[in-house]
């Protein structure tokens, strides 16, 4: 296990987390994280870490995944800040009890769903977006009053050591830490109780972290990934899709979970848009995309030659070049993909884009249907008719209309998948409500007993027929 910061050594046997998970739960039950004023100091103080560390952090991404300060910022500290601004606005509203209707039966009661923090939360990032895919929860778990322990990916290991040396600078250490560690460590970790898991990453993991989840019956968030379906039809311009698709796809080196996966097209538009395709990769990234400053890298080893090895699908008719010292592979478009070739049976997460011909509409929405349930699905057509077809006939985590995953810069709207693709959503208030615990509370008076005389036995055909009537959906209130 990777270790950072004066603690001594756990003896040899002892569990490395036992102690610090109990600490935090009992600064949970003293209650000082429900309290607005301590919610927003520790998202006050979360966005004066991203904001005094800004060059950290760029030096991070650049050294993990080479992104560019500009890149950076755009996917990763802006948003973020914005998911801190947007809970500091909202706090006080989000956190107040929500008063709904009442029947006869409580009409003198006072009815509200309150939302309490579920206690000790565990966040497990991904390496793609390190940043972004670790602090976005996170405001949602301290604005909901949790304690939480962040597991950050051993894989990105710059931006796992600025989370893991400065971020316990600015957060209260009686009610969060981070963990370190590989997938070892990671299984220990879950084999301790908690009251609610956050997971990101791939639907294989998934499984792992829902398996130990249920032996405590913890709740989960999962956002896995998946092979996300790209619908282009005959009837639109090949270059503005070319544009929208290759940025979509190219962005972080193509190691985003929304990503476009895969395009179907008639065989006529797989011959308009792969030039079209051509045209967009070299006005984004020049004439040699190994040297654009816009073009990140291949997070290891392990996944460069993955990546490699599925250059030999299809045929490419874009790209293709790779250089192993450098973890780079080229902006690449494959054609001729068969659907049992391994570059169509596994999420691809790089820069490369397959190409799958099919006749029709109807064909398109088959081949989606036929597979899992992406995390994402996107639509290219001139006619708005193509496109709600698409969407009424197929089922994702997200949707785009003639464009790609901007959706995730709006946190009104909620990231989450469904099936194979996972399971829950957050964003904005989502996040929020993700990590609270809607509790039904009904409060009603002490005395006032003779009222309620009528619902207790014998029933006679006159309480029976009040107390039905009183039950009735035509004697609900609206307040």
């Amino acid at each position: 296990m990777s270790t950072k910061g004066k603690n001594p050594e756990p003896e040899q046997g002892a569990d490395p987390f036992e102690e610090k998970l109990r600490r935090l739960k009992e600064s949970f039950h003293t209650g000082k994280t429900k309290l607005a004023r301590f919610r927003a100091e520790q998202l006050q103080s979360l966005g004066r870490f991203l904001q005094d560390n800004t060059k950290q952090l760029h030096d991070a991404l650049a050294g993990d995944l080479s992104k560019s300060a500009f890149e950076s910022d755009m996917s990763e500290i802006i948003l973020c800040q914005n998911e801190v601004d947007l809970a500091l606005k909202n706090l006080q509203t989000w956190m107040k009890d929500e008063t709904v209707s009442t029947n006869l039966l409580t009409k003198m009661s006072s009815a509200f769903i309150r939302k309490e923090p579920f206690g000790l939360v565990l966040i497990i990032a991904p390496w793609n977006y390190p940043l972004n895919l670790m602090i976005t929860p996170l405001v949602g778990a301290i604005a909901a009053g949790n304690c939480m322990v962040l597991k950050p990916s051993e894989i990105s290991k710059n931006t796992e050591k600025v989370l893991a040396e400065l971020l316990p600078q600015y957060l209260d250490q009686s009610c969060f830490a981070v963990m370190l560690g590989g997938p070892e460590e990671t299984g220990q970790l879950l084999k301790h109780k908690f009251d609610y898991i956050f997971f990101t990453g791939s639907p294989r993991v998934g499984k792992i972290v829902m398996a130990a989840a249920a032996k405590h019956l913890t709740p989960v968030t999962l956002e896995l990934g998946g092979k996300n379906p790209c619908y282009v039809d005959d009837n639109c311009d090949p270059q503005t899709v070319a544009n929208r698709v290759a940025w979509f796809r190219y962005f972080n080196a193509g190691q985003t979970c929304v990503a476009p996966d895969y395009v179907l097209c008639s065989q006529e538009m797989q011959e308009r848009l792969v030039p079209a395709l051509q045209n967009a990769i070299t006005r984004f990234y020049g004439d040699n995309p190994q040297t654009s400053p816009n073009l990140g890298r291949i997070i290891n080893q392990k996944h460069f030659k993955r990546l490699q090895g599925l250059l030999g699908c299809g045929r490419v008719a874009v790209g293709g070049q790779s250089d192993e010292g450098e973890r780079y592979i080229a902006p690449t478009v494959l054609v001729d993909v068969q659907e049992t070739e391994p570059v169509m049976q596994e999420e691809i997460f790089g820069p490369i884009l397959p190409l799958v011909t099919v006749r029709s509409l109807d064909e398109a929405i088959e081949f989606i249907n036929k597979r899992e349930t992406p995390l994402a699905l996107y639509a290219f057509s001139n006619c708005s008719q193509v496109v709600n077809q698409m969407l009424e006939r197929t089922s994702s985590g997200g949707f785009g209309g003639n464009d790609g995953f901007l959706y995730l810069t709006l946190p009104a709207l909620p990231l989450g998948g469904v099936g194979n693709s996972g399971m829950g959503r957050y964003h904005g208030k989502f996040t929020f409500d993700t990590f609270s615990h809607q509790r039904a509370c009904l409060l009603s008076s002490p005395g006032m007993e003779k009222l309620n005389d009528l619902r207790y036995p014998p029933y006679g055909p006159w309480n029976q027929q009040l107390i039905s009537w009183a039950l009735g959906s035509q004697s609900c209130t609206i307040l």
